[in-house]
């Protein structure tokens, strides 16, 4: 009996130290920021029921999975004004109809957070200040990198709404202490 105990206090305790800290990731510059809102917008991704992603919270608004795929949108397109080339099926991609598949919009999401990481950690610092022209405007690779985070954390909490007000609570919110 006494070898149970021991060993289910071992076995909590392990599965304990598993769960990921809410704030994994802040203030561990770009990498570790990129990570935090990535593994946000994939558990809230997740938490939102699939009959969710046709939600809009009015006439004209962006629907829940039409916010998921811009923020796949943008991280694709922002890192093919870097240099990096856009997936093959990308130009093939209607949005209007896929935006209420989940599993599809998901996919989509997960395969812009993982590029913009990858792109990220294959970057030289040197070719962080390298120029590139965007929209008309001269920026840095460093300044595209960083309009990619500051997006995907503008809409994840517009997400973070859309989710609250279809009495969704987010992932997060339910672990932290």
């Amino acid at each position: 009996m006494k070898a149970l105990l021991i060993f289910l206090t071992l076995a909590v305790s392990t599965l304990h130290a598993q769960v990921p800290d809410p704030m994994e990731g802040l203030w561990q510059g770009y990498d570790g920021e990129w990570g935090h809102v990535s593994r946000q917008l994939t558990a809230l991704a997740d938490a939102i029921p699939a009959d969710k992603y046709a939600w809009r919270p009015g006439p004209g608004v962006r629907s829940t999975g039409e916010v998921f795929m811009h923020i796949a949108g943008a991280n694709f397109y922002l890192l093919s004004e870097t240099g990096q080339k856009l997936p093959p099926d990308f130009g093939a991609v209607d949005v209007e109809k896929i935006a209420g598949d989940k599993a599809r919009v998901v996919e989509w999401l997960k395969r812009s957070l993982d590029a913009v990481k990858e792109a990220h950690a294959g970057i030289k610092p040197a070719d962080l200040q390298r120029k590139v022209t965007i929209e008309g405007r001269e920026a840095t690779v460093d300044g595209v990198f960083l309009r990619i985070l500051v997006h995907a954390n503008e809409h994840m909490g517009q997400l973070v709404a859309y989710a609250r007000m279809n009495g969704i609570v987010p992932p997060w919110s339910r672990t932290a202490k």
